[in-house]
């Protein structure tokens, strides 16, 4: 199994870039792994489950490998910060960007891996390899939106110009690796934008109309997040007419966490929208007092919280997400079949 992705489901490339990165500090791994790894969460994410539910090795970071770690059964490309597009693209509109390892840097680290994983000279050789390998490539896109709308820009502008590039970078690099041999591919959407501590605090509003009633999201944001979703699967459309061979799964990752705001009790939660671990804020969230460091706090049950600290969720979140996205209903197909 190979992924692509962000800190949704980095599962230690971030502190091999930067050896003091936030998720290097405890509490983060505090729950399973009872130690820091580099997961932006408490413990395990939705990555770590699907490779217990296929009876593999939690997959290791890519910048691992000059470590000498076994990498036949899966490497993990994604990178705390990355986004789906370039850092040009963002330069040229005066945005700062977290990391420069967007979806191309991930997709060259994974051409240069393949010489140690198949015989890249041999077609053949590769092409079955991959063929037999599952590809996660997601979530992505989400920091796009997120430093382009902290950065000053109007989700009418995010809708316009960011997202349908974003749209097409995931279908390109979709196209990319189904050219190289991948037989099974699964594209994941986005987590509600609105229900993050961050978006709520730093969007903050008087007027409860941009609150949706149901869940005290910000609803603006969330509908970016649902025009992403709907944009993503008709890419997702397109792509399964062009290789109908190939099992191309579209994650609902969007409608299995939105139901934890919407009805936290029935999912054991006592709290969706504060974080369990932050600063001084409306919402445990504090932009100059991040989780982590001097003068944050963490919750006591992170099992009872939906957010972990203010942009990702904790490690029950992820279990509930994981089980409903490997068996359906909110895979399509599922997973798991």
């Amino acid at each position: 199994m190979f992924n692509f992705g962000n800190s949704l489901s980095d599962t230690g490339n971030i502190i091999r870039i930067n050896s003091s990165a936030q998720s290097s500090r405890f509490p983060y791994g505090e729950t399973y792994f009872e130690r820091p790894t580099g997961r932006v969460s408490d413990g395990r994410l939705i990555i770590d489950f699907f490779a217990e539910a296929f009876g593999l090795p939690y997959l290791p970071p890519y910048l691992m490998h000059s470590h000498g770690i076994n990498c036949r059964s899966g490497v993990n490309f994604a990178v705390f910060g990355a986004t789906a597009l370039d850092v040009t693209f963002f330069q040229e509109r005066n945005i700062s960007v977290f990391v420069n390892n967007s979806l191309s840097v991930q997709l060259r680290w994974f051409d240069t891996l393949k010489h140690s994983l198949c015989n890249a000279t041999a077609t053949s050789d590769c092409r079955d390899y991959l063929s037999r390998s599952l590809f996660v490539l997601g979530e992505i896109g989400g920091n796009d939106y997120t430093i382009s709308l902290f950065g000053g820009r109007s989700i009418y502008e995010v809708q316009t110009d960011v997202v349908p590039k974003v749209i097409e970078t995931i279908s390109s690099t979709a196209k990319l690796l189904i050219e190289q041999g991948v037989m099974e591919l699964v594209i994941p959407g986005l987590i509600p934008l609105g229900c993050s501590a961050s978006f709520l605090t730093r969007f903050r509003s008087n007027n409860e109309k941009d609150y949706d009633p149901q869940n005290g999201c910000l609803k603006r944001y969330n509908d970016l997040s649902e025009y992403h979703e709907v944009s993503l699967q008709h890419a997702v459309k397109q792509l399964r007419l062009v290789y109908p061979q190939v099992k191309i799964v579209y994650a609902n990752w969007y409608g299995a966490s939105i139901r934890f705001y919407n009805s936290p009790h029935q999912f054991g939660f006592i709290n969706s929208l504060d974080a369990c671990c932050g600063g001084p804020g409306p919402y445990n969230y504090n932009l100059a007092i991040q989780c982590g460091f001097p003068g944050s706090t963490v919750c006591e049950n992170p099992s009872q919280y939906v957010d972990w600290d203010g942009f990702h969720l904790t490690e029950a979140a992820y279990r509930k997400m994981a089980v409903d996205l490997l068996h359906g209903p909110y895979s399509t197909p599922p997973i798991l079949c």
